[in-house]
């Protein structure tokens, strides 16, 4: 992805989950450290993982994280009309949403995965208590091909929606990794003031 591909994507990202994680009744807890910003663990830069090989690109189909009691399928996300990143609907059966134009589970890059903390009337979101997890946490994605990419948590963060970290979480980097995107913080209305991202590498367990 190119710095300027990068740049419209956060931007579209940040726009869509502004408006597409509101509407529960509950918020995901979270440490607090500073004003503003929050997380369990260190920024990604400073966590070293042994590297695991790249995996093929093969599309997920189901998210598991065993530690928050995630299991869930996996749709594809592509752009809105308005430019914006598509969010899963709000429905009953909420889901999580793979963004189709990043690269797929356990190839080299950031792979995108959205979810929501709220899901308006239905109540909880597939991701509402993902600021709970913690370093070393597995996440598993199953793909299309019957492999899975196994990941293991590096950093958990919760900031601003107006401080996002673009470049932590789009930039270019040399090994496969996971980002899982979705709401918290304090909420006004439906609409929540923070991101919880959730950072992790590929771990040498996967095939």
């Amino acid at each position: 992805m190119t710095p300027v591909s990068r740049r419209a994507f956060a931007a579209a990202a940040m726009a869509s989950l502004l408006v597409g994680c509101g509407g529960g009744n509950q918020a995901p807890r979270t440490r607090q450290t500073t004003a503003g910003h929050r997380e369990s663990t260190p920024p990604p830069s400073s966590t070293p993982v042994k590297r695991a090989r790249a995996l093929a690109r093969s599309a997920p189909v189901r998210l598991r994280i065993p530690a928050i009691g995630v299991d869930t399928p996996v749709m594809r996300l592509g752009l809105a009309a308005d430019g914006t990143v598509q969010v899963p609907p709000i429905t009953a059966h909420d889901r999580a949403g793979w963004y189709r134009d990043s690269p797929t589970p356990g190839q080299v890059g950031p792979s995108v995965i959205l979810g929501h903390v709220t899901v308006g009337a239905y109540g909880d979101g597939v991701f509402r208590h993902l600021a709970r997890l913690h370093r070393g946490d597995r996440i598993e994605a199953r793909l299309e091909n019957g492999t899975a990419a196994v990941f293991a948590v590096s950093s958990v963060r919760t900031v601003a929606k107006a401080d996002f970290p673009a470049d932590d979480v789009y930039g270019n980097v040399d090994r496969p990794e996971l980002r899982l995107i979705t709401c918290g913080g304090p909420r006004s209305g439906s609409v929540y003031r923070d991101n919880v991202i959730v950072f992790a590498a590929l771990s040498p367990t996967s095939p």
